[in-house]
């Protein structure tokens, strides 16, 4: 058995389903709704009833009858093998306070991408310091949802100090169209992934602003150089840089309009107004916003420079004119 966490309030279970991944969910919001009335939990992205599973995103794919839904993080996690998390990383903390009471000799594989701004951890150390537990994996790489259901190849990194959680992760979701690529670089894959997020904004304010293709290569060249050096930073594995987790998810993200950072950060090369801005990030989550506020500090408190990550602030935080990107990739270093 194994069971994938969507939000602190809407949880799956699925049930015997370890040959295939044709009906993996999408991540849902946050502002779930719940009526006891009919049992039913609704959003802009789906609408859940007991015996009906709508997803208004993927209109033509119906999810699998043997998906459970529970409001019940208790029931999700008992007698489960396998916990998938992949909400926001803004409510990861409080999830993770729920979690802890009922954690026992269970794996988790984090699908969550980000750092918490309060703390500056990445996933996985947040929920080291709430469950007492090592089981703990992280999994990353090019791969929409959209693109998944499509059974064409596509392939991720999973990182795990310990190697019977990677093994079960593997298990649970390799199939004839998904490879996972095992490491024990746990922090290389939580940074890349966390990064590429921030990278994908500047790419669409490239993208925004009119540049060509061969510009937006020109900034993922740099971005891979400069992903290494915060990766040292943190004490990962500068390899991982090219992994799924790293160039291939950093291609996926920084290039295609199906990225909610890629857009976000195309609005801001469009010098869309602020309360443009700001009305796309209440209705959509973007973590490479919130991830940048977070790397910008970390990176100020280690003494590491990194420029690019500098100037995504000045202009997404600040509010600077995002033509200094075009001057900045000329003059980079």
């Amino acid at each position: 058995l194994f069971f994938i966490l969507l939000t602190s309030y809407t949880c799956y279970f699925f049930k015997n389903i370890f040959p295939s991944l044709s009906n993996q969910p999408i991540n849902t919001r946050q502002n779930s709704s719940h009526s006891n009335k009919d049992n039913k939990l609704s959003n802009k992205y789906y609408t859940f009833t007991e015996r009906d599973i709508t997803n208004l995103q993927l209109p033509n794919f119906t999810l699998s009858d043997k998906i459970k839904i529970t409001t019940s993080v208790e029931e999700c996690i008992k007698n489960k093998d396998l916990l998938i998390i992949a909400i926001p990383a803004a409510f990861i903390d409080s999830l993770a306070t729920e979690m802890k009471p009922y954690i026992k000799d269970n794996h988790i594989l984090i699908a969550t991408k980000g750092i918490d701004q309060g703390t500056g951890l990445f996933i996985n150390e947040i929920l080291e310091k709430h469950l007492d537990t090592k089981n703990i994996a992280a999994i990353s790489g090019p791969t929409f949802a959209v693109d998944l259901i499509t059974k064409m190849p596509a392939g991720l990194s999973v990182a795990s100090k310990n190697d019977e959680t990677i093994a079960l992760a593997i298990k649970a979701l390799q199939n004839k169209y998904i490879k996972l690529r095992a490491t024990h670089d746990i922090i290389g894959v939580e940074t890349c992934g966390a990064i590429k997020n921030v990278i994908a904004l500047s790419s669409g304010m490239l993208a925004g602003l009119g540049a060509n293709d061969s510009s937006t290569a020109m900034l993922l060249t740099e971005a891979i150089h400069d992903m290494k050096e915060i990766i040292d930073a943190f004490d990962g594995d500068k390899k991982t840089v090219l992994s799924f987790a790293g160039f291939g998810d950093l291609l996926l993200t920084c290039t295609s309009i199906k990225s909610r950072n890629y857009t976000f950060g195309k609005l801001i090369g469009e010098k869309k107004s602020k309360a443009e801005l700001e009305n796309y990030l209440k209705n959509t989550t973007v973590e490479g916003f919130y991830t940048l506020e977070s790397i910008y500090k970390l990176l100020k408190d280690k003494k590491v420079s990194i420029p690019i990550i500098d100037l995504i602030y000045d202009i997404a935080v600040e509010g600077e004119d995002p033509e200094k990107l075009l001057t900045f990739l000329v003059e980079k270093n």
